[in-house]
């Protein structure tokens, strides 16, 4: 899923494929290792808390994948890759998930071949989305050609040192000891489920059941409680939380007082608080109360071991990294063809890039003086959530002219 909003990144992405009432048929596979291998290891990247893998489809590639937890079968965002790679597509299907809008069409394919390292499938089943509407590749920056999710999970034991960008994975045997402290979960619908417990103002301590999602940039989001949409803290602004299969998700964002997996314990965590229409009233499983996200999960090197149903945890160097929302007020997209340019996709009313008279599809030339083309999307959405109070100042292109845009970042939650 494409999140829109910088500060909050990806919001989550939950897929539900109906045709005709039924669930698509997943084949019972798993990846497997030629040979003697049971055991592998690669390098992987690591943009705005996301993990990003090389995956080799039908022998080509390399194609940048999200190692997402959160999604099911395969999923190929870019449909140009169905001609590329000869796919043959069986049938047609509506997707309906997380957002405000309406269902869209995916195409099914099950003759994909899939290699991740040494580790392949054969015919894994994949929805190819016939529109690319998340648009990661401009909102990460790098070129993303879809997601991967449980397969890789439960074919494994899975260990992702976030801190030295490797992933290690093998077969259970491999693994004479797991490091780290063992958390209990639970697989649901394809899906780990992990209990949590969280402190707020309102309501004091709650344990609340939390879909582990890797594969969403924001640190938690809490949608439901005892069948109601979860209370919104009067300390929060509106925001834009991102865009779902279904369109754009509004909500709110605020912080939690604390925050506890397993005993480890974070404070003044923010939080999402999306439009119960929009997220809970979609979500199949009625029994869980929100997504935990890789701004959580990034800050451990963590092991998955789907068979055992534990995750193993190691608090790294990020473990103590303050949670910032961005600051600025602008949402900033990267479009690349021969040279990096970088617009803006959408302003955060009252914010300080409103007040400064930004505007949408402005483009961006230079930041503190800077060529824009210079700087990574990751250090721009970075410096916008840097320190309370620090002036920006950037160049903007909009009806072929050039003007000069002054604000400080504020600090608005």
């Amino acid at each position: 899923m494409r999140l829109i909003n910088f500060s909050q990144l990806r919001v989550f992405l939950w897929v539900m494929m109906v045709q005709t009432g039924a669930a698509i048929q997943l084949l019972a596979q798993d990846f497997y290792f030629k040979g003697n291998k049971s055991k592998d290891a690669i390098s992987f990247a690591l943009v705005k808390n996301l993990v990003i893998v090389p995956v080799y489809l039908n022998n080509h590639g390399p194609f940048n994948f999200i190692l997402d937890t959160g999604v099911g079968p395969m999923i190929i965002t870019d449909p140009k890759l169905i001609d590329s790679l000869g796919l043959r597509v069986s049938r047609t299907l509506e997707i309906s998930g997380l957002g405000s809008g309406a269902k869209i069409d995916a195409f099914i394919a099950n003759d994909v071949s899939v290699r991740v390292g040494n580790a392949w499938i054969d015919n894994m089943p994949t929805a190819i989305l016939k529109q690319d509407i998340f648009g990661l590749s401009n909102y990460l920056g790098t070129k993303i050609y879809g997601l991967l999710g449980y397969h890789f999970f439960k074919s494994f034991v899975v260990q992702l040192n976030y801190s030295g960008k490797r992933m290690v994975f093998g077969h259970p045997w491999a693994f004479r000891k797991i490091k780290g402290e063992r958390v209990p979960i639970e697989i649901e619908n394809s899906k780990p489920y992990v209990n949590i417990d969280i402190e707020t103002a309102e309501q004091g301590h709650l344990t609340v059941k939390t879909l582990m999602d890797n594969g969403a940039s924001h640190a938690i989001s809490l949608e439901r409680l005892k069948e109601e949409p979860f209370p919104v803290p009067a300390s929060s602004i509106s925001a834009n939380l991102g865009v779902g299969m279904s369109g754009p998700i509004a909500g709110n964002i605020g912080r939690v007082s604390s925050l506890t997996i397993g005993g480890f314990k974070l404070k003044g965590v923010l939080a999402s608080y999306p439009r119960y229409d929009d997220v809970a009233a979609k979500v199949i499983l009625k029994d869980r109360n929100g997504n935990l996200g890789a701004d959580i999960l990034s800050r451990f090197n963590i092991t998955f071991d789907y068979a055992d149903n534990s995750i193993y945890l190691r608090k790294n160097g990020q473990f103590n990294r303050p949670f910032e929302h961005d600051m600025s007020g602008i949402e900033v997209y990267l479009q690349e063809d021969k040279t990096r340019r970088y617009f803006v996709g959408r302003i955060e009313p009252g914010s300080p890039a409103d007040l400064a008279g930004i505007k949408a599809d402005d483009e961006i030339i230079l930041i503190n003086f800077s060529p824009a083309a210079s700087f990574k999307l990751d250090d721009i959405n970075n410096l916008f959530k840097s320190a309370d109070g620090k002036t920006i100042i950037l160049s903007i292109y909009r009806d072929k002219e050039i003007d000069v845009k002054v604000f400080k970042l504020k600090q608005r939650i």
